[in-house]
């Protein structure tokens, strides 16, 4: 399948950045006492492998969770963990990326 080479997902560097983005974030995981507890399987690769397709697809790469998983369907996947405020905040991605955005405006 030929992808735009103009998405996110080749701008970042392709596989191998979603990797370890994923690779990361699930490091942090594998040692959080809050966000651990919402992952009921003792290994962590699973999750792992699914967000990393999950992510990929999203920012324009191969189509491979769809193949593998079908629709994401994240609302109706996620429902049976518990995921309140408190670990949807425990993520602070998108804090930083929304602060540094804003601190880089020089505009309007």
């Amino acid at each position: 399948m030929a992808t735009d080479p103009q998405t996110l997902y080749h701008r970042a560097g392709g596989s191998p950045f979603f990797e370890a983005l994923v690779g990361r974030f699930y490091d942090g995981v594998e040692t959080d006492p809050l966000l651990r507890p919402v992952y009921p399987e003792p290994d962590l690769a699973g999750a792992r492998h699914r967000l990393t397709l999950f992510l990929i697809q999203y920012w324009g790469g191969p189509t491979t969770y769809d193949q593998e998983r079908g629709h994401p369907r994240l609302r109706m996947r996620h429902a049976p963990f518990a995921i309140g405020a408190e670990e949807r905040d425990a993520a602070e991605l998108e804090r930083y990326f929304t602060m540094a955005a804003e601190a880089m405006r020089n505009r309007g």
